[in-house]
């Protein structure tokens, strides 16, 4: 099998470095590997593999002779460069929301959805962190009962909006308790000791952005009718990292919990803790450095009929991101889907 020739584009953002690292861990076979960034980190050294590498400032010139092209850079980066990157035969997986609900481009979650892979015109869009962990849960449920409703609230640590956020939420802690005030920039309000109820910017409905992406997403990864009825309220919440899901879905047949359970038991990227007697459930710490989706808190659903309810746990730079970026790379790679440069 012929090896692709891989570019990294971002390679030095909180995801874009944990790609790096599952690579290697995914053993993701390739002819030649780069790694692209902006001009002001353009130079800078890395290793990968025992091996030193040097960044190079991405230009449309970049691409050239690169079938597969990883972008964790942003979504204006991503426009800038995905024409360059298709004319050329490449294939560009982009992490950012810029692509995502393009009719012609494939949106996909390794493992759940892989055969829309067979319909890239040359990008493949990575959902949403919250999209992501929820979609390896409600996947093989869907498929096996039938989603009918779906109402979803998130709990999302501070490394989903990058390493500023990351920062913010130690100093602002640092500050609170030393008794002296902190000028928040990330968020709109004091991220420390604090939940707050906003992701992203409002849209006319009063939801945000990140609560309709996991609405639009949702339905396109799945396949739902798009009037199916799904709600979503998404939070900050100050954790560095680890995102965490309360679930509620209704199914179109009567299911059984000890059914949902051994379903999820039994499903692709899922390990369910549940003992509640023994105070078995899972949490951020739980998922924090690992792959699986956790899952736990299962049970029927006192306000739907056919439904039931659970609490959903992710790394989400790892499940939400990078991860499934390099699993789709190594997919494409499998089933012979990557760019053919001429």
């Amino acid at each position: 099998m012929n090896k692709p020739n891989i570019a990294i584009l971002g390679a030095t953002g909180v995801v874009g470095r944990e790609i790096t690292k599952i690579i290697e861990e995914l053993n993701v076979e390739y002819n030649s590997i780069k790694f692209l960034s902006s001009a002001k980190s353009a130079g800078t050294k890395l290793v990968f593999k025992g091996e030193e590498y040097t960044l190079e400032e991405a230009v449309p010139s970049s691409f050239d002779n690169i079938h597969i092209v990883i972008a964790s850079a942003g979504g204006s980066v991503s426009q800038k460069f995905a024409p360059e990157i298709v004319k050329r035969g490449g294939v560009l997986i982009d992490n950012s929301s810029a692509f995502r609900m393009e009719e012609d481009v494939p949106l996909v979650i390794a493992g759940v959805n892989d055969e829309d892979l067979r319909k890239h015109k040359g990008i493949i869009a990575n959902p949403n962190c919250s999209t992501s962990q929820l979609m390896l849960a409600l996947e093989p449920l869907n498929k096996k009962f039938g989603i009918k409703r779906l109402i979803v609230s998130t709990y999302q640590a501070v490394s989903g909006a990058g390493l500023a956020a990351i920062n913010e939420l130690r100093e602002d802690t640092e500050a609170n308790l030393r008794g002296e005030k902190y000028e928040n920039k990330c968020f709109k309000k004091p991220i420390s000791f604090n939940v707050i109820p906003q992701i992203d910017v409002f849209c006319e409905n009063g939801y945000t952005k990140e609560e309709m992406k996991v609405v639009n997403e949702t339905k396109k990864i799945l396949h739902l009718d798009k009037d199916t009825p799904i709600s979503c309220t998404a939070a900050r919440v100050p954790v560095f990292n680890g995102h965490s899901e309360a679930v509620d879905v209704e199914f179109n047949v009567d299911v059984d919990v000890n059914e949902i359970r051994n379903v999820l038991k039994n499903s692709y990227g899922i390990e369910v803790i549940d003992d509640i007697d023994n105070f078995e459930y899972p949490t951020t710490r739980d998922a924090s450095g690992v792959n699986p989706v956790f899952i736990g808190r299962i049970r029927k659903n006192l306000a739907f009929k056919n439904g039931i309810s659970f609490w959903c746990v992710a790394d989400n730079i790892r499940i939400g991101a990078a991860l499934n970026t390099v699993r789709i790379c190594k997919k494409l790679i499998e089933m012979n889907l990557w760019g053919r440069v001429e």
